[in-house]
């Protein structure tokens, strides 16, 4: 369901004790179930943000937007994107690769933006233990870059380590930020729509909650769910490992990427993954191959495998959600999406040489 210009206008002109949680948009396409709300929105929608927030998470809103400028010439401290065009540009230096290609340290970004994100989850939030998720902690010398469902992403801690410290931002923000930063870099990836403004970390994320390759279909949907993430975000979300290289589950094939393309953000990831035969360059995790064959996610994977579009939306839309895992002062953040690059929509001009990536 997407909102007319009209109601989107009266929508920002309400008053914020107006604000209600939208009605849940069901998806049609799989069944599963509507989304639901996180974090602070469960107390109470009291502004603009937290109602778009909303809006994108269980209404159907579009999770990403194409709305973008240059830093303007006169930009006031007091706005808080003012500082995320700057790191936006350094961004683009460390993630933008040969021929235009995403390279190895945005996949990283990548990565970490879901290995910071995905150690929330409802049940420990239930057993009041609410912390984790978004919250910059992997960054913020807990010792969590030595655990080893994140070896492979000490470099880009380093690098991303030395942004923060030059433009002195969040360590939350800055993992999610530089994660859609990534995304978009990538030919074809969408523009999510991105917020600042979390709280970081005051310790470590705790542990057992990010997937293995070699889990089993169910207990990776258990493991979303309790994320708040149905099977049809997941499905998305997989698609990730279309930019995606292996370089620690085996060293043997250390470098050796997903899909055929890891430098473009595309759909022959869904494609590729169940061939029967597929190319021996390629290291299809096992989980993947799984989970396209699963009940809950089968028809959803095939969906993607032509439709671009129908991907990038549901990525984006799911993505938001990912990024906010944890976060309780939802209502108080700040959309700064216009500071990302411009999406690129085609991969035409891009010249392949045997792996593009």
């Amino acid at each position: 369901m997407y909102f007319s210009f009209q109601a989107l206008w009266v929508l920002a002109y309400l008053p914020w004790n107006a604000l209600a949680a939208p009605r849940p948009s069901p998806r049609v396409d799989d069944g599963s179930s509507p989304g639901e709300l996180i974090g602070d929105l469960l107390d109470g929608i009291t502004t603009p943000t937290g109602q778009l927030i909303a809006n994108i998470l269980i209404a159907g809103e579009p999770g990403q937007s194409q709305l973008s400028q240059n830093k303007p010439s006169s930009c006031p401290a007091t706005d808080p994107c003012c500082v995320w065009y700057d790191v936006s540009a350094a961004l683009t230096k460390l993630f933008l690769g040969r021929q235009g290609l995403c390279n190895d340290a945005a996949r990283a970004a990548i990565r970490l933006g879901f290995h910071d994100a995905g150690t929330w989850s409802k049940t420990n939030k239930a057993n009041g233990q609410d912390f984790g998720g978004a919250d910059g902690s992997i960054l913020l010398g807990f010792g969590e870059d030595l655990r080893r469902e994140n070896n492979g992403l000490q470099a880009v801690i380093v690098k991303l380590q030395a942004v923060r410290t030059k433009y002195k931002v969040g360590a939350a923000d800055l993992i999610q930020f530089a994660a859609n930063h990534a995304t978009v870099t990538c030919p074809l990836g969408p523009r999510v729509r991105t917020f600042v403004g979390r709280k970081d970390a005051t310790q470590a994320a705790p542990q057992g909650l990010l997937p293995s390759m070699f889990d089993s279909p169910d207990n990776l949907i258990a493991l979303f769910q309790d994320k708040t993430i149905q099977p049809h975000g997941l499905a998305a979300l997989v698609g990730a490992h279309s930019a995606s290289k292996q370089f620690t589950q085996n060293l043997t094939l250390a470098g050796q990427p997903q899909d055929s393309t890891p430098g473009i953000w595309d759909v022959i990831f869904y494609n590729e993954t169940i061939q029967a035969n597929p190319a021996k360059k390629l290291f299809i995790f096992p989980s993947d191959i799984a989970l396209a064959n699963h009940p809950s996610i089968k028809s959803e994977w095939q969906s993607f495998i032509d439709d671009q579009l129908h991907w990038n939306e549901d990525y984006a839309s799911e993505y938001v959600r990912l990024s906010l895992l944890g976060v309780n002062n939802i209502n108080s953040l700040t959309e700064c999406t216009i500071a990302l690059p411009q999406a690129r929509l085609s991969a035409s001009s891009i010249v392949a040489d045997g792996v593009a990536g």
